[in-house]
């Protein structure tokens, strides 16, 4: 595999043979220069500001010196492909709305912005002399080494020359010598140089892309499309609940009503028992689908809300079933549909396990939380991850931020809770 940075490329056999060594040269020297010109700039723009601030003039100006360090962030973020193949990306947020007084507020209000100011004046007063160093001990004195029989033969005239402005040389022989001496020092200095650069990119990558931003603006946008893929789910299974009610059925509902009337004209024998029998087949039809439709999306739900639907779902289990719900008013579609779905299974397996003679469903809105219980008086022992089904709610749940748990310990009562963050809506249906 390919090294992905610096510190992989070092403990690598052949780093020096590589690209490498003058990547990092490269990164180094660029660094260098680039904080000298952010140096002079921000100099600049704040003796400018406060020279202007006498009147009022320079007050804007010295508000927008805190942006300084956003250019300068993408610069480096840009400056740190030379030596290091994993994306920086840009963690500030889009503005929520056009314009530049949105952009200007939302980047005022990020902690990035300000991450990124004191970044550009470390950069501009500390880290490109450590650059320039850097280069100056890796690269520059190295090649001025290297470079001693060729200074003795031009400079010096053939009879001799300085190394590094330290001891004079006067022979040849001593002139390759003190070359080949470079030689060993600038392949040292690749090394030196491979350091200097992957701390230096450790650092920025540090202060202007943390991984751990990236990894929690990867978190946080999974959330939203997971909520998004929800939202969008109940949406569906709504437009699904729809076309069958409004299709579907009625079409089964006009064809039930035309096979009763024939059946009713038809006079005794073999075609009134054939019409007997499809008039009761599309009977049983019409009650399927509308248990179907029921369990896609039920339109109670829709209609009238969560507290009506938990109603309706309790007057259709075997077990007597008591409901206490005091909700104010409707709330979020994709909260009404998971906290309904789960009062369902909750009594469907209270229905065919439980063994209950009553069951009971209780709940509020308080504090911006749904909060629902289901009990009943039955055996106990149930488990949510033993085929109960409430394992691929409680993954629902979980993206609504909410919390499933269940208590049944053996021999009763058995207790299920399920609790969502939510605010009331305003919807009618």
């Amino acid at each position: 595999m390919h090294p992905r940075n610096v510190w992989q490329a070092m403990s690598r056999p052949g780093f020096l043979l590589s690209s490498w060594p003058w990547r990092s040269a490269g990164y180094l020297l660029t660094g260098a220069l680039a904080g000298a010109v952010a140096l002079v700039g921000l100099l600049g723009a704040v003796a400018v500001s406060g020279a202007l601030a006498i009147v009022l003039v320079g007050l804007p100006l010295l508000v927008l010196v805190a942006f300084a360090g956003i250019p300068v962030a993408r610069a480096e973020r840009h400056r740190l492909r030379l030596i290091d193949r994993d994306p920086a990306p840009d963690p500030h947020q889009p503005p929520a709305a056009g314009g530049p007084r949105s952009w200007l507020t939302t980047r005022l209000r990020e902690r990035t912005t300000w991450r990124e100011l004191g970044h550009a004046f470390l950069f501009a007063v500390l880290l490109w002399p450590v650059d320039a160093l850097a280069i100056t001990v890796g690269l520059l004195c190295p090649l001025a080494v290297v470079a001693t029989p060729l200074l003795m033969a031009t400079v010096g005239g053939g009879r001799e020359t300085k190394v590094l402005k330290a001891w004079t040389v006067t022979t040849w022989p001593a002139a390759f010598g003190v070359a080949v001496l470079g030689l060993l020092a600038l392949a040292l200095g690749g090394y030196v140089l491979g350091v200097a650069a992957g701390a230096r990119a450790g650092l920025t990558r540090l202060l202007i892309a943390p991984r751990e931003s990236d990894l929690g603006a990867r978190v946080v946008e999974l959330t939203r499309s997971r909520v998004r893929l929800v939202d969008a789910f109940e949406a569906e299974r709504r437009r699904i609940e729809r076309d069958l009610h409004d299709g579907a059925q009625q079409r089964l509902v006009a064809l039930t009503m035309t096979l009763g009337l024939a059946r009713l004209d038809a006079p005794p024998g073999p075609l009134a028992d054939q019409l007997a029998k499809a008039h009761e087949e599309a009977g049983k039809a019409l009650a399927e689908l509308r248990e179907l439709i029921r369990g896609v999306h039920p339109k109670v739900l829709t209609d009238y809300g969560l507290e009506a639907a938990v109603a309706d779902a309790a007057d259709r289990c075997a077990v007597p079933v008591d409901v206490e719900l005091a909700l104010p008013g409707r709330l979020p579609a994709a909260v009404e549909s998971a906290a309904y779905f789960v009062v369902c299974e909750a009594l469907a397996n209270v229905d065919r396990h439980s063994g209950a003679g009553r069951a009971r469903v209780s709940g509020d809105h308080r504090d911006g939380r749904l909060r629902l219980l289901v009990r009943d008086d039955g055996r106990g022992g149930a488990d949510a991850g033993a085929g109960s089904g409430l394992t691929g709610l409680a993954d629902r749940v979980s993206v609504l931020d909410g919390r499933l748990s269940l208590a049944s310990p053996p021999g009763g009562p058995t207790l299920l809770s399920v609790e969502f963050p939510c605010e009331r809506t305003d919807r009618s249906g």
